[in-house]
């Protein structure tokens, strides 16, 4: 017996939810129908992708398994919901026009590195987009930094200016073709053009702009090139004069400057590349990725002076591709910006704040709607390391559970915030330092972008327990909604536990330099027994005075002495050390009263701060022009063959254990006046961290019985310490849990802060 028309056919409807709009999902669909045989459409709306099919049975579950396991390479597919409907009798496979819809909850997508079929139009003089450095498709190009609203669709971009040429247009309604409503999609005769200009103002007329520029940086010129996400200052990183002369323009002495080089085979020329880093320097995101430097190298000693690292990425936007085509080893390619201030992303605004900085502009005129400074990873033995989290990986969301709008405005330094919607919660790109002005400005912008492009407003602000933070200050305005005070280090931990999906008690270790703590003193060092909800202070550092207060951090050499005092109360004076005589001997007894009297000498457990002390007593850095700096150069001169460590001793106190380093600091002073290499005491001094952290997890696990230990916080970013600690623990049987995809600084706060926020409303 012949079957009917309807018992033959089936009907079957399906929401995709994700990162599934701009990333050529709907022709992946259209494709898909066309190979299993069946009739239906394909739409975006504000919730993700709708589709519906009509075909067989087998044809449609066939669908069904491609829908999740063969995406496109730049969806996320976070979810996709069926339902049987009645069949239609529909013949064709059709793309609908996106509907807005009344919930918005679809996932943007980051912005995305050139691909390989772009890049070689680019280099093709056959091709129509021959050298045209705004070339994408749907495969990659802007998205993030170039998004007003959603559904992502071109008038809701800043590309809505330019109206597509009949090539272009033909293109992005072709269904079969890559460049299918690729919403930044153009070409020379109808997108977005450049211009060189100098520094007073003035256009130079020249038919090839990227041409010019490189003639300018090849002169050993700085020149400010417009970015996806904003401007970078470069010049060319071969040249120490024109380094220096960026330095002393850009005000920033010693910070390491990100360097761009062509080729993966011109980077093995001064850094080593393995094959984790060589994955993350060629991945989508396209981050900048710290490298151990190569000794003799081409790139000049002044890009990153007092590291063992260049932060190092290669070109993501054609326009990168065609100036480092030019005959560069590598440019510097640092942030646009004035010291501590946001990176620039208007022309105006470039050529305005940076005139004194670039000799030259090369501009575009395709307006960047949200800035986004470069991403900065590291890969070592455990995976990937988030250091700055911005371009190229905001706004993927960490799952969370469902419950109220959560905003978490985030910390001070290093401020990101974090925005909840559903089962997600989105951490914003580097924000920066609320204290300086400008950067305060992009924050209030940043949470207002937040909930627009989400689409919600918060039930309630989770933020710092500090109460003179800019951020606490913005949140305690928000007065109409929830407030949620959330500890520094509790949100630290917090946050590793939500993005590795723990629930329950951990132990979690907290090393840092700088969170207010419940009774008001600074902390640091801190050993929590935490969940989501609470925590209690298990074990710490001593309290150290910091004399002079905030100028201790700057100038840690004050730290320094007061380490020396903790060791040595009695005969300070006559040690003979050089620490001592590098520093006037009146100051010195100046500290030494106002320590002793408690006057302006607020008192830290701070990890960072101890790390500062060691730093200075070595004479590695007294004073410290960046945030870490210390440490950083502190790690960077540690030797890889030394296993003792100093003593240190930790005695229980008010219920808790304190790690008390008079016997380290003592230790290092008695090497210092043996005449021991720097490198030698400072491996035995990460050492002692190491035997530290492991003696004090091992405790409070014999007193709890809790066997997951959660490592977060700015130390924790220093690969000696990370390549020891974890394993240690790991070796005991304990389950150690590292932060990836958010960073274990403080850019990573937020997070913490929407965790806790919404485990204590539920």
């Amino acid at each position: 017996m012949t079957l009917s028309h309807t018992e033959q056919t089936r009907r079957k409807r399906f929401r995709v939810r994700g990162i599934v709009q701009g990333v050529g999902f709907r022709p992946f669909v259209f494709r898909l129908a066309a190979d299993e045989g069946l009739s239906g459409w394909v739409l975006n709306d504000s919730l993700g992708v709708l589709t519906e099919v009509e075909g067989s049975s087998g044809s449609i579950e066939s669908f069904e398994r491609r829908l999740r396991d063969d995406a496109p390479p730049l969806a996320r597919v976070q979810g996709v919901e069926g339902e049987d409907i009645l069949p239609t009798g529909e013949t064709g496979f059709v793309i609908r026009a996106s509907d807005r819809g009344d919930s918005r909850t679809t996932l943007i997508s980051p912005d995305v590195a050139t691909c390989a079929d772009c890049l070689r139009e680019i280099f093709d003089p056959n091709d129509r987009r021959y050298r045209y450095p705004f070339t994408n498709c749907t495969n990659c190009g802007p998205r993030f930094t170039i998004i007003q609203d959603i559904p992502y669709d071109r008038p809701k971009t800043t590309m809505a200016p330019f109206r597509m040429c009949g090539k272009c247009q033909h293109e992005y309604d072709d269904p079969r073709d890559r460049r299918f409503h690729a919403q930044p999609n153009a070409c020379a005769q109808c997108g977005p053009r450049l211009r060189l200009v100098d520094s007073g103002g003035r256009t130079l007329h020249t038919d090839d702009p990227i041409h010019r520029a490189a003639h300018f940086l090849h002169e050993g010129k700085i020149v400010a090139v417009k970015g996806l996400g904003g401007f970078h200052l470069a010049c060319d990183a071969t040249s120490d004069d024109a380094v220096k002369r960026l330095r002393l323009r850009k005000g920033r002495e010693e910070k390491p400057f990100a360097v761009m080089a062509p080729s993966i085979a011109r980077i093995e020329e001064f850094a080593q590349v393995r094959p984790e880093d060589r994955s993350l320097l060629e991945s989508p995101e396209r981050p900048i990725v710290l490298l151990l430097k190569k000794d003799p190298s081409p790139v000049a000693s002044a890009v990153a002076p007092h590291s063992r690292y260049f932060g190092v990425m290669l070109p993501y936007t054609p326009l990168h591709h065609l100036l480092l085509a030019e005959g560069f080893e590598a440019l510097v390619m640092t942030s646009g910006n004035l010291s501590d201030e946001p990176i620039t992303s208007d022309n105006d605004e470039s050529t305005t704040r940076l005139k004194d900085v670039a000799d030259y502009f090369l501009l575009h005129d395709r307006e960047i709607y949200m800035r986004s400074d470069d991403s900065v990873v590291r890969a070592d033995a455990r995976g990937l390391k988030q250091m700055r989290r911005s371009r190229g990986y905001v706004p993927v969301p960490v799952p969370l559970e469902e419950g109220p709008v959560i905003l978490a405005v985030g910390p001070e330094l290093r401020n990101t915030i974090a925005l909840s919607r559903g089962p997600f919660v989105f951490l914003s790109q580097h924000v920066g330092d609320l204290k300086n002005a400008e950067t305060h400005e992009f924050f209030l912008k940043t949470v207002e972008h937040m909930k627009k492009i989400l689409d919600v407003e918060p039930e309630a602000v989770a933020h710092d327990m500090h109460p003179d933070y800019l951020s606490t200050r913005f949140a305690l305005s928000l007065g109409s909604l929830r407030h949620v005070p959330v500890q520094h280090h509790h949100a630290h931990i917090a946050s590793c536990m939500l993005e590795h999906g723990l629930e329950g008690k951990v132990i979690g270790v907290a090393l840092d330099g700088t969170g207010f703590g419940l009774d008001g003193k600074t902390w640091g060092g801190e050993f929590l027994v935490a969940d989501r909800v609470e925590f209690r202070r298990a074990g710490q550092f001593e309290y150290l005075p910091l004399p002079g207060g905030d100028r201790a951090v700057s100038e840690p050499w004050r730290t320094a002495f007061a380490a020396l005092l903790a060791s040595h109360p009695d005969d300070w004076r006559t040690l003979d050390i050089e620490f001592l005589r590098r520093h006037d001997g009146r100051d010195l007894e100046t500290l030494a009263r106002m320590v002793e009297r408690r006057l302006n000498c607020p008192l830290s457990s701070g990890a960072g701060r101890v790390f500062d002390a060691v730093s200075a007593l070595l004479g590695v850095s007294e004073r410290a022009t960046y945030e870490g700096q210390p440490a950083i150069e502190l790690e960077a001169i540690t030797a890889g063959n030394v296993e003792d460590a100093y003593p240190y001793e930790a005695a229980a106190r008010d219920g808790r254990w304190v790690v008390h380093f008079a016997g380290t600091y003592r230790g290092i002073v008695d090497d210092l006046r043996a005449g021991r290499d720097a490198s030698t005491i400072s491996a035995r001094f990460h050492n002692s961290i190491v035997e530290v952290v492991v003696d004090l997890v091992t405790r409070i696990w014999r007193e709890t019985g809790l066997g997951r230990v959660c490592l977060s916080g700015g130390v924790f970013q220093n690969r000696y310490l990370c390549d020891r600690v974890a394993p240690r623990l790991e070796a005991l049987g304990l389950e150690v849990y590292e932060q990836s995809a958010v960073p274990a600084n403080d850019g990573g706060i937020a997070l913490g802060q929407a965790a806790v926020a919404r485990a204590r409303m539920e």
